[in-house]
């Protein structure tokens, strides 16, 4: 496989598993799923996406999948200059998943027109899933497909 398509394959795999175990947690707490795209987009659009209806929740969803295949993207970069990454894929995969989570809320967020209170409880429940969900199945890939 090539780089492209290796970096493609892990960002979709990321970015759906990401999603069903987020779209899961909301939905169990009553949100439903066009609200939780409309709440990645306002990241974008500030808070008119959320009185844009399904156009700013598929907004919201492909926002989601290029921030996915950004991580993927950094993550390759990231190992073509230190191929050890290739070799540990869960270690590497779960800690680059934190470091994920920790950028995009410590820094991205707060950057982006999304207006919400913080929530502790949110902030500790996106550790496993960006761990488990993005962090591991883009090293896992890349280094299953690109070593």
């Amino acid at each position: 496989m090539t780089t492209a398509g290796a970096i493609a394959l892990s960002a979709l795999v990321a970015g759906t598993l990401d999603l069903t175990a987020t779209g899961s947690l909301m939905k169990a707490q009553g949100v439903p799923f066009r609200r939780l795209m409309q709440g990645v987009a306002s990241g974008a659009l500030g808070s008119a996406a959320f009185e844009g209806g399904v156009g700013t929740a598929a907004v919201g969803l492909l926002l989601h999948y290029c921030i996915a295949s950004a991580w993927a993207v950094i993550y390759s970069v990231l190992a073509d200059r230190w191929p050890a990454l290739y070799v540990r894929p869960l270690a590497f995969g779960a800690v680059y998943g934190l470091a994920a989570h920790l950028i995009m809320s410590g820094i991205v967020l707060p950057l982006s027109r999304l207006r919400r209170p913080f929530s502790w409880k949110a902030w500790f429940m996106q550790i496993p899933i960006h761990m488990l969900c993005v962090g591991i199945p883009v090293a896992w890939i890349q280094s299953s497909t690109l070593r």
